[in-house]
């Protein structure tokens, strides 16, 4: 993966884990699979660089890879962070909703609110007014996953990059780094 994608995919881990541990702290308990949110979000664009030059949609390619290595669970959400393939507005948050909204709400490596996030892939998607009209319907369906989500919450979604330390994200993104450098200098593949 490139580097950018490294850091964005990080980021979104951390948003996804932030709303698992609130979720699961409930006196309700919401039961969620951690450490499956934790590798999806990590994976959800581990096809995206090859797709800048294939063209590929990068997130069923995900799906079929990581199902093809033996994580079926892995891939369907990886499958599914790009747009849902369904959408249940009541009941309880499920896995793929969050690493699905998490992904929405990372610019980069930035935790930005839904609205500068869409502008951004009108942006750099939306080249035809069809394309345009086709983000819009799944960005409605957005905000209206991120109303469900935030119901269980003690927080808005306005106060969400204020739970995250930009200290602790740069421990992570420098420890990655350190990590692939080691790699290169024991001679294993990247």
């Amino acid at each position: 993966m490139m580097a950018h994608i490294v850091a964005h995919s990080v980021q979104v881990c951390r948003v996804a884990l932030l709303l698992t541990d609130q979720f699961t702290a409930r006196p309700d308990h919401i039961s969620l699979h951690r450490e499956l949110i934790r590798t999806s979000a990590l994976l959800h664009d581990i096809t995206k660089t090859r797709s800048f030059k294939t063209g590929e949609n990068h997130a069923q390619t995900g799906k079929e890879l990581l199902s093809n290595l033996g994580y079926p669970e892995v891939g369907h959400i990886v499958g599914q962070h790009v747009r849902l393939d369904f959408y249940d507005f009541s009941g309880f948050p499920t896995e793929v909703e969050i690493v699905n909204y998490a992904d929405k709400r990372v610019l980069h490596d930035a935790v930005v609110p839904l609205t500068e996030r869409m502008d951004y892939i009108i942006q750099k998607y939306g080249n035809s007014p069809e394309k345009i009209q086709q983000i819009h319907l799944y960005w409605k369906k957005t905000e209206e996953l991120e109303e469900k989500l935030f119901r269980f919450l003690p927080f808005s979604p306005t106060e969400l990059s204020g739970f995250l330390s930009p200290e602790k994200y740069v421990a992570e993104i420098s420890a990655y780094q350190e990590m692939m450098k080691q790699r290169g200098k024991s001679g294993v593949q990247k």
